[in-house]
């Protein structure tokens, strides 16, 4: 009995020891390098696996649009998460609801900037009205696809849902409590990690093995917390939409597809119980966008609920039609001849963390921040619109926030960042502070050039100087890179050219551009309630202005796949899979 009592003990204190060194993991007494448990990615609320591989990306139908703006190519596609379904009207609600509760005391216009435009529904001569006062916030809508929403919403969106997620993984590992009293300074997975969040912790934290310390945060090494939650890119949806997994043996894809389904047909074939039903909700035909009373085609005269139809071969709903979605991607004509072959994307902006002059990660933000450059130009153009028909007061108000806008922007120029931000809400304050008709107009408008919010970390571009040695990139914006910058334009040949070299020419004073194809122009995929079966083939795309929306465009999440591309520890060898 003794001898099994002495094998326990020897057994309880044994540690698995590192190949390269010998040294014990998760041992305090050598250092306490640890070595946390883990067995796969968790899967995040609403995703589904999409296991990645290689597809033929680009236009497969006649470009009736002479655009060529998609030639066909070959590409790699990583696993990643994509949501089952569209964004509905009720996840916005939720968004809105909770942004209301933890800003909209102090700052309203952060709850007005995530706000989706309700009136994309008005038509000049059509009756849309009860769409723009209902279809948002009407129970009979709440399982619907958001739409109004446009680029930016979608992608502050992402990151909401990122930081709402992983709390709550957090309170059910029972290390926080849950708190709805964030006021103007909410949970972020960032600030977690960086070391400036613990408001509502239950506990200190787990056990660090680290010899002078007890506890310590959850970290990114632990597997616990999820990555972040972001716009699938173009490639991504496109690959996810055709589902050609259900189409394949082996390597053989054995027919490839128009749409995400067989066949050069828009209605369930002749196998099915369901012959003849429409598989998309699209307009079939000149005015016809549901059918005849008694047998609607699509059973839906605008958008549908977004677990309507069948899912494609992933299982994801409502890749054809319903309505287009938002990606990732900058646009441009040519991207196809560009980008690269493995994960392919054009938008590329790094950043790093802003550290104090001790290397540690600086304060958070405790004030909004405005992109100052797009405040000025919306406030010279609603100055113009307003010319002749303002009060003196109102144009003593918009006078006043343009030169309070110029000061910031030259504060921003001499690099004093702080007192920028602090002139600009100002200038914000001044509007607060009246009952001036226009007051919430302007607020409104304003709020649309909201970067970044009370409780976030600080981020900056990063700059040539600290790449020096680099090969990969130099320059922190990468979007113009071989299609816009100076090496791509007629400027060639005077690298020294100074002001936009394509796509972005603009006024004096005025930075919006003068071409619809800019920096701004995001690529938007799959066809939707008003459109031809033509734009249902997922190799179609279009694009808009990253400020602007439509009542035909909502937006689906992703999310990258760390790991096994096949999910539960596959291996990527047919013979240790095997």
């Amino acid at each position: 009995m003794a001898l099994t009592g002495v094998v326990l003990v020897a057994v309880s204190c044994s540690y698995e020891k590192s190949g390269v060194t010998g040294w014990d993991y998760n041992n305090e007494k050598n250092g306490g390098f640890e070595k946390a448990p883990f067995q796969e990615q968790e899967t995040g609320p609403g995703l589904i696996l999409v296991e990645g591989g290689r597809f033929t990306m680009g236009r497969i139908e006649q470009d009736v649009t002479y655009d060529w703006n998609n030639v066909p190519r070959t590409v790699t596609v990583s696993s990643f998460y994509l949501d089952e379904t569209e964004v509905t009207n009720f996840h916005w609600l939720e968004y809105i609801y909770w942004v209301n509760r933890i800003y909209g005391i102090d700052y309203p216009e952060i709850y007005k900037k995530a706000l989706p435009d309700t009136l994309v529904w008005r038509q000049k001569l059509a009756f849309m009205e009860p769409y723009a006062e209902l279809y948002l916030r009407h129970p009979a809508y709440r399982d619907y696809p958001v739409v109004g929403v446009n680029w930016l919403q979608a992608n502050d969106f992402c990151a909401w849902r990122t930081d709402r997620v992983n709390e709550m993984i957090l309170v059910r590992e029972g290390l926080f409590l849950w708190n709805p009293n964030q006021v103007n300074e909410p949970f972020t997975t960032a600030s977690y990690l960086s070391g400036k969040y613990d408001l509502e912790k239950r506990v200190e934290g787990v056990n660090d093995y680290h010899p002078d310390r007890e506890f310590r945060n959850i970290r990114m090494e632990d597997g616990v917390l999820l990555p972040r939650y972001r716009l699938p890119t173009e490639a991504e949806w496109e690959y996810a939409a055709y589902a050609l997994i259900g189409n394949s043996t082996e390597e053989w894809i054995q027919q490839r597809r128009i749409y995400p389904w067989n066949g050069h047909f828009v209605r369930r074939g002749p196998e099915t119980k369901e012959m003849g039903d429409i598989m998309a909700n699209f307009v079939r035909d000149k005015g016809d966008y549901m059918g005849v009373a008694g047998k609607l085609n699509d059973n839906a005269d605008i958008t549908a609920p977004v677990y309507s139809y069948w899912p494609n071969d992933f299982g994801l709903y409502c890749m054809a039609g319903n309505v287009s979605e938002w990606v990732m991607d900058v646009y441009r004509p040519i991207s196809s001849e560009d980008v690269e072959e493995f994960r392919p994307f054009r938008g590329n902006v790094y950043k790093t963390k802003v550290l104090n002059s001790d290397g540690a990660v600086e304060d958070k933000y405790d004030l909004v921040i405005y992109d100052l450059n797009g405040v000025k130009d919306y406030l010279i153009k609603f100055q113009k619109s307003k010319q002749g028909r303002s009060t003196p007061e109102e144009t003593q108000l918009i006078d006043n926030c343009l030169q309070l806008t110029d000061e910031a922007i030259a504060l921003e120029k001499a690099d004093k960042k702080d007192d920028a931000n602090t002139k600009i809400q100002d200038a914000v304050d001044n509007i607060k502070g009246t009952d001036l008709s226009i007051a919430s107009i302007l607020l409104k408008g304003i709020s649309n050039y909201v970067e970044t919010t009370p409780g976030n970390l600080r981020y900056r571009n990063v700059t040539a100087s600290e790449n020096i040695d680099r090969r990969n990139y130099r320059e922190a914006d990468n979007i113009d890179f071989l299609d816009g910058d100076i090496k791509s334009s007629i400027y060639y040949e005077n690298p020294q050219h100074d002001g936009f070299a394509m796509y972005q020419s603009g006024r004096e004073g005025i930075t919006d551009p003068t071409t619809l194809i800019n920096n701004r122009a995001r690529v938007y995929k799959g066809g939707s309630w008003k459109d031809r079966a033509y734009w249902l083939s997922p190799g179609a795309r279009r694009f808009l202005d990253e400020r602007q929306s439509t009542m035909t465009l909502g937006f689906r999440c992703a999310m990258i796949r760390v790991g096994s591309p096949v999910g539960l520890g596959g291996s990527t060898g047919s013979r240790k899979r095997k």
